[in-house]
């Protein structure tokens, strides 16, 4: 059984398995997951940001719309507060 393990060996060796160094293959798919997520948070961590700040806008334009639909707030009221929010964002 050594003299097997023995004349193996060196057969392994020739394919380049052990010749020239040893370079860590088991590490490369888990980095690759690895950090494919992380890319993948990161973009969708900005996306939401966008969204949030894009919904919260048009709620404040919405809830002014319906003032002035309501008739709570004027014309001239209604474009200078709608000027301020788009200046704003």
């Amino acid at each position: 059984m050594f003299t097997t393990a023995a004349t193996a060996l060196p057969a392994f060796a020739a394919h380049g398995a052990w010749a020239g160094g040893f370079f860590p293959w088991f590490l490369i798919f888990p980095l690759f997951w690895f950090v494919l997520f992380f890319v993948c948070i990161f973009f969708f961590a900005r996306r939401r940001r966008h969204w949030m700040h894009q919904a919260g806008r048009m709620g404040a334009e919405a809830v002014l719309r319906e003032r002035y639909a309501r008739g709570e707030i004027d014309e001239t009221e209604y474009r200078q507060r709608l000027e301020v929010l788009r200046a704003n964002s």
